[in-house]
């Protein structure tokens, strides 16, 4: 047994041992763990709540600071500024801004940033508060428009408009005045709107004014309403003296528009007008009360004497209304006869003449207005302007400011006038005129001069010479024929020759050459023809300075 058992344990393999580890998760490893996941989650967090970063450029960078700057909407923060730099073309300043995520959607190019410093504008004082936590950037979000990073920052804060019930209304007008974002727009003395923002069209070429007015008064904005630029005085006056309105007062500090219906509107202006329709902006209130016409006719006028005091937008008026207005003077030179001419371009509006027509050969007993509407007005014009200088109507210049020595252009009948016909000169129908009435005393005048020069007074005393030498003749005939008279005869002859010499002697002492009659007529016609050359010179002065009636000379103020 001990050899079987040993040879079963020589010839056997002995057994390796396996030897196996047993690992354990060391609590070590925790934290670190916790760490990792606790900073994973917060860089996700951190990326997937982080709004989009955009640029926006300024011209400078007052009160701006990076790190510190925030961007506010409605004073609730929306983003931050997180860097500040120049352009290339040191033109501006780019501000780098992390808006937050709820921001994103409304990053489009129709949103609006500017910068909320302390300022006065339009009469109102804003952004007090930045005085003592420094300026900020004002954001006006917009949904519309489309998705942009990049923004153009304005130097001006636009009007808050979003979410206020009310409506926009566009208004064009020649010039800006004194109007500003922010102006407000009156109705009645209130204060119901004010001014979203401007800019020039060049279509047009005018300003757009794009006003909103405020819920319920937008309702008030007619299809026939008259806006018009409220901006200075207006004063009115009464018993007691002047008056100026509470809205014209403020106007003057604030500078704003007003908008009424007019009290003879037809009931087809009175509808509500729809939203951004376009208005014209009147100048004043007075101006906003005249009517609108759409017909507008040209002529040219030549005047021979001067056209100072006379410019463009000068009236042209018919019997004191106006009818019309100047539109371009100028100068021109006729070569073939050596003389300058002056042509006045003229513009009339038929509609102004809103009565019966009474030209019997054209349009009888029919209103101007229908007239103009069916084509018979424009049809039969020439005819009529034809008939109508016939009978004497001519254009006129005449002073309608004394100081000023501005002129205007009258239209009326002449009957004297010289005859004269409607020609026509590059398109335009040239209107026949007439001197002022300074030139026509002056024509008065100078034929009173002409007359007085063709008194023959050197001929009337030649002639009186020549009646006393015959008389003289006469008497020595006489002479000659008394001693073939008889004795008794004689002393009668004698006598009366003595009586008819003495006549005579008194005749010649009071018309001769050295008389004192001859030479007080002579003295008279000097006198007369001075004063009548003095009052030339004094219309020639009063028509080149007529303010001299009231102010008197120059040289008598000093």
């Amino acid at each position: 047994m001990s050899e079987a058992g040993s040879g079963n344990h020589d010839n056997g393999k002995v057994p390796t041992a396996q030897v196996q580890t047993k690992r354990v998760f060391s609590i070590i490893w925790v934290v670190p763990i916790i760490a990792l996941v606790i900073g994973g989650w917060l860089i996700y967090k951190s990326m997937s709540e982080k709004g989009p970063v955009i640029t926006i450029t300024f011209e400078n960078a007052d009160g701006l600071e990076a790190g510190k700057t925030l961007v506010k909407f409605k004073d609730v923060q929306v983003g931050k500024v997180s860097a500040i730099e120049l352009l290339d073309d040191l033109s501006g300043v780019v501000l780098t801004v992390e808006m937050q995520k709820n921001a994103e959607k409304y990053m489009t190019d129709k949103t609006q940033f500017w910068v909320v410093r302390a300022r006065v504008a339009a009469g109102e004082i804003s952004g007090l508060g930045t005085l003592f936590s420094g300026a900020y950037i004002g954001c006006y979000p917009s949904l519309k428009g489309k998705q942009t990073r990049k923004f153009t920052g304005l130097e001006k804060p636009p009007v808050m408009t979003l979410g206020v019930p009310g409506g926009n209304f566009t208004l064009r007008s020649e010039t800006l005045g004194s109007l500003d974002v922010g102006s407000p727009v009156f109705y009645r003395g209130l204060k119901v709107g004010q001014v979203v923002e401007y800019h020039f069209d060049e279509a047009s070429e005018a300003i757009l004014l794009k006003v909103f007015i405020n819920a319920p008064f937008h309702e008030k904005v007619r299809a026939g309403s008259r806006f018009w630029n409220a901006s200075g005085i207006d004063l009115t006056l009464n018993a007691s003296g002047i008056k100026m309105d509470t809205q014209s007062l403020v106007s003057i500090m604030l500078g704003g528009i007003a908008f009424d219906l007019p009290q003879d509107a037809q009931s087809t202006s009175q509808t509500q007008a729809k939203e951004n329709t376009t208005f014209l902006l009147y100048d004043n209130r007075d101006s906003s009360k005249e009517e609108i016409y759409t017909v507008k006719t040209y002529y040219l006028m030549y005047f021979d004497q001067t056209v100072r005091g006379l410019s463009p937008g000068a009236p042209v008026e018919i019997r004191g209304i106006k009818v019309g207005e100047v539109v371009k003077i100028e100068l021109k030179y006729d070569a073939i006869n050596q003389d300058f001419r002056i042509p006045v371009l003229v513009m009339i509006e038929p509609e102004r003449m809103n009565a019966l027509v009474i030209d019997k050969d054209t349009i009888t007993g029919k209103k101007m207005e229908e007239a103009i509407k069916t084509g018979e007005f424009a049809k039969n014009r020439t005819i009529r302007l034809k008939s109508m200088v016939e009978k004497g109507f001519r254009a006129q210049l005449k002073t309608g400011n004394l100081l000023t020595g501005q002129l205007f252009i009258d239209l009326d009948y002449y009957p004297d006038a010289a005859p004269a016909t409607m020609t026509e000169e590059n398109g335009y129908p040239v209107f026949p005129t007439i001197s002022t009435p300074f030139e026509r005393i002056m024509e008065r005048v100078e034929s009173i001069l002409k007359k007085v020069d063709e008194i023959p007074i050197d001929k009337i005393g030649n002639n009186v010479n020549g009646a006393i030498k015959d008389l003289n003749g006469l008497l020595k005939e006489l002479g000659t024929m008394s001693g073939k008279v008889s004795r008794e005869t004689l002393p009668k002859i004698d006598k009366s020759l003595d009586e008819l010499s003495t006549t005579l002697q008194g005749i010649s002492s009071t018309i001769g050459p050295d008389s004192a009659l001859s030479y007080n007529s002579r003295a008279v016609m000097d006198e007369l023809s001075m004063a009548i050359r003095s009052l030339k010179s004094l219309l020639d002065y009063l028509e080149k300075n007529p303010q001299a009636l009231i102010l008197g000379k120059e040289g008598d103020k000093k």
